[in-house]
């Protein structure tokens, strides 16, 4: 079984790709199978469904997503493995800028939305400059050359990456993305295999609860600003 992490910011059309990407592969004889990562709530579960997709869901409540998969993945493995599936796509949730749920050895791809601005590719850390595949969403809204200056910024990004256009609604280009994903390495197993990146730090009172404010609250791993009078002062 291949497995494939998916991940990209809300909204940006991560179960779209999918979707249209796991129509080509089931035409081709394959069975799909998605791990959907979400915080609070999901319905894209039902959509999976309506298309015959065995779904797997699990949300993350008040853990980082980040953590709460990785923490989950090996189980999501398994059960992708009794499915019998060919490829199981593992689907984050949402993710803030910073976070990378991408495993060495493992195809990465992330989902990033030409609406965004084209500065926003330098903006996202490891979970696009990381990745293998970065599918560009959306660029049927912008202009030709709004398509080649993100792509292009992508690629400065990552220049490692292959980066491609995919429309979740019409399916265009969602041939060439399954053609890359079906000569993905396998997964026959996690056990021994690293992230690609750590993740974010999350040692304080506030991960474990704390509301109130003021210095005497924090504690552990905090990270105070530095401000330009400040600098002056010293």
């Amino acid at each position: 079984m291949q497995l494939i992490t998916v991940a990209g910011s809300p909204s940006v059309g991560k179960t779209s790709v999918i979707l249209r990407v796991s129509e080509i592969l089931g035409q081709q004889g394959l069975r799909v199978g998605v791990a959907k990562f979400d915080s609070l709530s999901t319905s894209d579960d039902s959509l999976y469904e309506q298309k015959g997709i065995p779904v797997a869901v699990g949300l993350a409540g008040s853990i980082c997503p980040d953590h709460y998969f990785v923490s989950n993945v090996e189980d999501c493995l398994a059960w992708g493995q009794r499915q019998g599936l060919d490829i199981l796509f593992s689907e984050s949730a949402g993710l803030c800028n910073r976070c990378s749920p991408h495993i060495a050895g493992v195809m990465a791809v992330c989902v990033v939305d030409a609406l965004a601005g084209v500065q926003t590719p330098k903006k996202i850390g490891p979970m696009l400059r990381l990745a293998d595949l970065v599918v560009i969403t959306k660029g049927d809204i912008v202009s030709q050359v709004e398509r080649e200056v993100f792509a292009y910024k992508v690629r400065l990004a990552n220049p490692g990456a292959r980066a491609c256009f995919c429309n979740g609604i019409t399916g265009q280009g969602a041939s060439d993305l399954a053609n890359e994903i079906v000569q993905a390495a396998h997964t026959p197993s996690l056990e021994g295999q690293r992230l690609r990146f750590p993740m974010p730090a999350a040692v304080c009172p506030y991960c474990v609860g704390e509301t109130a404010i003021g210095e005497t609250h924090q504690r552990g791993n905090v990270k105070k600003m530095t401000f330009a009078d400040q600098a002056e002062a010293v």
